[in-house]
């Protein structure tokens, strides 16, 4: 057998790349899949148009929707909803969250093994280590953007509207805080000032696992990012009145073990602000139960 790829083939590439890297970096580990065999996938992307007008950022759309028409062909329609709401989740949270943090966010909606097997999927696109206490890192912000451009990513399959994700990220936020917050949630002795708590931060990494710390942190900047009119205004509504109802306190509380107090006045500005954007929009006359409590 000759050399492989020929130099025929790696002058194609490098046309196609332009100049971008993570055009060569991601048709290299693409490539490189320990589930296909390589030439067939050298194949699938030297197909590609050659012309200039896919250079650049168009020449990235195609191999973005190449690699993933190549994943993830052949899966029924409720695996691409599945597929939908654990790349939303990595692409759109504000901190990067290891594959186990991810799985006990998401815990209400898929299971571990779902999520495993679409993030290897997407090895060439996202660094995944097979260790899962290490975060999920995402190589380029291009990719992003196209999945979240519709102009860009036609394939609805896999289009992601963000204020639509980062609403079913809130929701799954204020489950995690649902099922996880408590009173004394670290066990600590009553009226212990934090100063003289021994070794805080590892007492708070056994008992507010990263899920939970992520959710009290960011649940409201997704909040923000939420349309203020969809049919599921009223569902949000409902999961925040709730929450201000049940966990107002043991969020404080532990947010102050985390030391991020002050994140705590902002998300209240950031709640406020949206329910104003919603009660202008719906017209509502009747205040949430939160703005009761505010006031």
């Amino acid at each position: 057998m000759g050399d492989w790829p020929s130099a025929q083939d790696i002058d194609v590439l490098c046309k196609k790349a332009a100049g971008f890297f993570i055009y060569a970096s991601t048709v290299v580990k693409f490539v490189a899949s320990q589930y296909d065999p390589p030439d067939e996938r050298l194949s699938l992307i030297i197909s590609l148009p050659q012309d200039t007008s896919h250079e650049g950022r168009e020449g990235i759309d195609l191999l973005y929707t190449k690699v993933l028409e190549q994943v993830f062909h052949s899966k029924d329609e409720s695996f691409y909803l599945h597929f939908k709401l654990v790349v939303g989740t990595v692409l759109l949270i504000f901190n990067p969250l290891s594959t186990k943090a991810l799985s006990d966010l998401l815990r209400s909606c898929t299971t571990q093994s779902r999520i495993s097997s679409i993030l290897r999927g997407l090895h060439s696109l996202l660094l995944v280590s097979d260790n899962i206490e290490d975060p999920v890192w995402i190589f380029h912000k291009s990719f992003p953007d196209f999945l979240m451009d519709p102009g860009r990513c036609t394939d609805t399959r896999f289009f992601l509207d963000s204020p639509v994700y980062h609403r079913e990220i809130l929701l799954l936020c204020l489950n995690v805080m649902k099922g996880g917050l408590k009173k004394n949630i670290c066990d600590l002795d009553y009226h212990t000032p934090l100063a003289e708590v021994e070794d805080l931060p590892t007492c708070r990494a056994t008992y507010i696992e990263d899920a939970l710390g992520y959710a009290c942190r960011f649940w409201t900047t997704h909040l923000a990012r939420t349309a203020g009119s969809s049919p599921s205004v009223g569902e949000v509504q409902k999961e925040i009145d709730e929450f201000f109802t049940t966990n107002l306190l043991f969020w404080i509380e532990a947010l102050s073990l985390m030391e991020i107090l002050d994140v705590g006045v902002y998300a209240l500005n950031d709640i406020e602000q949206w329910y104003t954007k919603v009660c202008f929009i719906e017209g509502l006359l009747e205040k949430p139960v939160f703005m009761f409590i505010l006031h």
